[in-house]
């Protein structure tokens, strides 16, 4: 996702359990312990070798899943003769078979106004880069869960930051006042997890919000995950890895924090799944928990700071 309130570089910013194991292996002489090593490397070698080539077989069979669906669904609306009316049924947002747990959150949706999720909204003007993201409900083995990524360590902005699938819109995407964001966050996020659009179900929109610093205004589209389906890093260069968090880890007071800033901003985050959830997608996250009713009391004076490169 592009379309982030703050960015931090990550080698500095993590809010990750930090430190490591170490062990010593003392042998009776230098010649020793230099023959064990050499014997270690000989073994570990071809394991690694083939572990980062499972990984990148791994990529590619995603990268192409994605690509071959989206491709067959670009083809469908020539060969059927669809007109733009049908592809606009094709993105209805329904509530319609949801799971009683959600509820809460569509309902939020229906009724939310825009000053209360931010105090950023889009400019009157109508200036700003449309985009869209997707907040994807699903079930997991610990109940319900979210669907996030973590951006690229090597990036030159956002670099390991985690957010939701999402991004600008595209021509093809359609007309930004209506259907145009809901086909970019699934769009988006089929290219960036791989996931399989037709198993999700649209239920809801929550008002335009904007990032003054990077000029955009994002559509948060909500989805609930239907049919799940199997979902990973699609370019590496773009994506480090994507993961779901349990909803029960969100709200969990023990896994909240407040972010500082040198510039005096303060936001809601999340330390969850070995990684700082902060920005644009932490606030909003904080929101729905907790106009869905789900927020439990936490300690805001419990704060991570951010340097000035975040």
């Amino acid at each position: 996702m592009k379309t982030h309130e703050q960015s931090h570089d990550h080698s500095h910013v993590q809010g990750r359990p930090e430190g490591h194991a170490e062990g010593r292996a003392e042998t009776s002489g230098a010649q020793d312990q230099s023959s064990a090593q050499g014997h270690a490397e000989g073994r570990l070698q071809p394991y690694e070798q083939d572990r980062e080539q499972r990984r990148a077989d791994g990529y590619a069979r995603t990268r192409e899943q994605a690509y071959e669906r989206r491709d067959a669904q670009r083809r469908e609306p020539d060969r059927a003769g669809a007109t733009d009316a049908g592809r606009d049924e094709a993105v209805a947002v329904t509530t319609e078979g949801l799971p009683g747990w959600l509820e809460p959150v569509a309902r939020a949706a229906r009724t939310i106004e825009p000053l209360q999720l931010s105090r950023f909204l889009p400019p009157e003007s109508g200036a700003g880069r449309q985009s869209a993201v997707l907040i994807l409900f699903g079930e997991g083995e610990r109940g319900p869960e979210l669907l996030l990524m973590e951006r690229s360590g090597s990036l030159r902005s956002h670099a390991g930051q985690p957010s939701f699938p999402g991004g600008a819109l595209d021509p093809e995407d359609g007309d930004q006042a209506t259907t145009g964001p809901l086909r970019a966050a699934l769009r988006e996020a089929e290219e960036e997890t791989g996931l399989d659009p037709r198993g999700v179900q649209l239920f809801g929109v929550l008002p335009r919000l904007y990032i003054p610093v990077s000029s955009f205004v994002v559509t948060p589209v909500l989805g609930w995950w239907r049919a799940p389906s199997p979902v990973g890093v699609v370019d590496p260069a773009e994506t480090a890895r994507v993961f779901t968090v349990p909803v029960a880890d969100l709200t969990d007071p023990a896994n909240r924090v407040t972010t500082r800033h040198p510039s005096g901003h303060r936001g809601p985050a999340f330390l969850v799944e070995s990684a700082l959830v902060w920005g644009f997608t932490a606030g909003v996250i904080d929101r729905i928990l907790h106009f869905a009713g789900w927020e439990r009391p936490w300690d805001r004076t419990r704060q991570v700071p951010l340097d000035w490169r975040a």
